[in-house]
């Protein structure tokens, strides 16, 4: 298999499954050594170890809480000493908490606002300080959403950090382009994860109505994510790549 990511080091957040999972799954399989991140103590543990099965790259595990300025430095020192740098982050960690506005609580407005920007907003910055000092560039992605751009049913506050992470990576252009850092975000539509795979309407409804026949798999969303800090695309910086099966260009509703 090409090793294209060979010697190259990632920190991925929230990715003890779904989507991080199959990112940190195909960057071992291409040479990355990859710091594994998932607040689920045994499930972070338990994803390292098959990872480190898949090789030739390496893979750690490193439970905590990713919206935790503290724990998320120490993940970059911890990446540095296991692999000796930081090449690649990516912000996957994020939750989704379903309700309109007038049921939406101060708590649940905090929680989710801490891991989705806050988390990858100090990610980011951890992550391209080192990078700044090894001076050799890198790359860092955000995990963004459809619902960034086009409004869906019960999630107002999601849609508000998810839009705010496109934004963000237009912002940080600014500071890491004389860094050589790249700095992307990623948009997936339906996706079959884990979660979503224990709704039995989840595939024939979205099926339905995204124009391309069927939800994305997490290896569609993967192989995007790869593709963006690839060293192949050092040119592309500050975008927002949607991977929806063209569902925002119809916008259907999942009704």
């Amino acid at each position: 298999m090409n090793q294209i990511f060979a010697n190259q080091t990632a920190i991925i957040t929230g990715s003890g499954t779904g989507i991080g999972f199959a990112i940190a799954k195909a960057l071992v399989q291409q040479g990355a050594h990859v710091l594994l991140n998932d607040y689920d103590d045994t499930l972070a543990v338990y994803a390292a170890e098959t990872l480190r099965q898949e090789g030739p790259g390496q893979c750690v595990a490193c439970p905590g809480d990713a919206s935790d300025v503290g724990f998320i430095r120490q993940m970059v020192e911890r990446a540095v000493q296991e692999f000796g740098s930081v090449d690649i982050a990516i912000a996957n960690a994020g939750i989704t908490v379903f309700g309109d506005i007038f049921t939406t609580t101060p708590d649940a407005f905090q929680k989710i606002v801490n891991l989705n920007l806050r988390g990858s907003f100090f990610l980011a910055q951890a992550a391209a300080s080192q990078m700044r000092t090894q001076g050799r560039g890198g790359s860092v992605l955000f995990m963004s959403s459809v619902v960034g751009h086009q409004a869906h049913p019960g999630l107002p506050v999601y849609s508000m950090t998810k839009a705010g992470l496109e934004m963000l990576a237009k912002q940080l252009v600014i500071d890491f382009s004389p860094l050589g850092i790249t700095v992307n975000a990623i948009a997936p539509g339906a996706t079959l994860t884990e979660r979503t795979l224990d709704d039995p309407d989840y595939i024939p409804i979205w099926s339905r109505i995204t124009p391309m026949g069927r939800p994305a798999t997490v290896e569609d969303i993967a192989n995007a994510a790869l593709f963006l800090v690839a060293p192949a695309s050092r040119h592309i910086t500050g975008q927002s790549l949607v991977v929806d099966g063209g569902w925002t260009s119809v916008g259907i509703p999942p009704v």
